[in-house]
This record gives structure tokens, sequence and C-alpha cells, in this order.
């Protein structure tokens, strides 16, 4: 059986902040970031896993859960021999991944989940703000509709939140994310180093 990463899994319905949070972390030296989405917009379509993205993408079709946990083990691989990202020395970040409960079972080999943070955000108008704000900075202008954004959060309820209940309640940290980043990046840290997940 290969190693399996020490891992910290950012949990939150979209606009929740787990992918500025992310990045913040991966900025730190001792973590390193993988968002699920990052790595499909990278892919490279010649490969075989590229094929099977691209042959379902363009049907507007969701990627089987095994290929998707497949693509993100290539991609995080190609990170260690790259030296990167370094399991030994780095907890690895990971946000989008594992989408549902199927993912979190097949990833079970390869992560070893150390806590799993759960950005909690009670204000619709700002998370609806906040997804607007990024949609227009990436250019992606029909994700800045509200029914766009409401059919997110809905599959985010019915698909992702059930993975929380995958994992055992004491690894669940529940955060306020209302905050700027910088105080919910504090509260992260300090919890990790309460842990002596960070020295």
């Amino acid at each position: 059986m290969s190693q399996r990463y020490r891992t910290i899994l950012l949990f939150g319905r979209p606009g929740s902040g787990k992918g500025t949070i992310g990045k913040v972390l991966g900025a730190v030296p001792g973590f390193f970031h993988m968002a699920c989405g990052d790595v499909f917009r990278t892919i490279d379509l010649s490969t075989d896993l590229g094929k099977i993205f691209n042959e379902y993408s363009s049907r507007g079709e969701l990627v089987p859960d095994d290929a998707t946990v497949k693509l993100w083990k290539v991609t995080c691989d190609a990170q260690v021999a790259t030296h990167r990202y370094r399991p030994d020395s780095d907890l690895l970040i990971l946000d989008g991944i594992p989408r549902n409960l199927e993912q979190a079972k097949i990833m079970e080999e390869h992560i070893q989940v150390e806590r799993v943070f759960h950005l909690v955000c009670t204000d619709e108008p700002e998370m609806m703000a906040r997804l607007r704000r990024r949609a227009l900075r990436e250019n992606r202008f029909d994700d800045a509709s509200e029914d766009v954004i409401r059919r997110r959060w809905q599959v985010y309820t019915d698909e992702t939140r059930p993975v929380l209940n995958y994992y055992a309640p004491e690894k669940i940290e529940r955060v306020d994310a209302m905050g700027s980043p910088a105080k919910v990046i504090h509260d992260i840290l300090g919890r990790m180093m309460g842990w002596g997940l960070i020295k």
C-alpha cells in the first residue's frame, strides 16, 4: 500500500471562503494546498484520464468518482515527484474533494485525515456577494446568477455535506467563516498548534 498523505480537509458551502483559506494556508511553509477545481482546469486532455474527463464534461456530465480520485492522485503524485509537495514534512490541505461519500471511501487508502474544518457561513447575502465577486473576477459570468448559486448550494447540501458524517465527530472542527480571512486563518492555525499538528 502506498503512503497515505496526512491531510486537512476544508468543507463548506460555496461562498464560505474555503478556496481563499486553502490558498493562504498553502502559502505557509509546512502546508501544501490542492483545490480539485484547479486540478480539473489544468488537466492534460491528451492523457487517458484527460480523455475520460473531456468525454464526460463535453456532455455536461459529472466525471465518475473513481476517475476523479485517480486524476487527483496522479496530480498529487506529480507534485511529490517534483518536490513541490513533501509529504514527510507538509500537511496536505484539500479543498473540493472528496465531493461525496463514494469519493471519501475511495480516498481512504490515499489520505490520513487529521482534521476536517467545516467553514460555517450563515449570512446568505454575504455568501452570494462573495460568489458574484469571484465570478466576475474570473470572467465566469454565468456563475454570478442567483439561480446558479442556489443550485450549487443545493448540490452541496445533498451530496457533499453528508461526507461530514463519514469522519469521526472528534475530527470535525466547526469554524465561523463570517469573519475576515485573516481571522479565520488565525483560528484554524491556533487549533492546529493546539493539537501539535504544527510546531
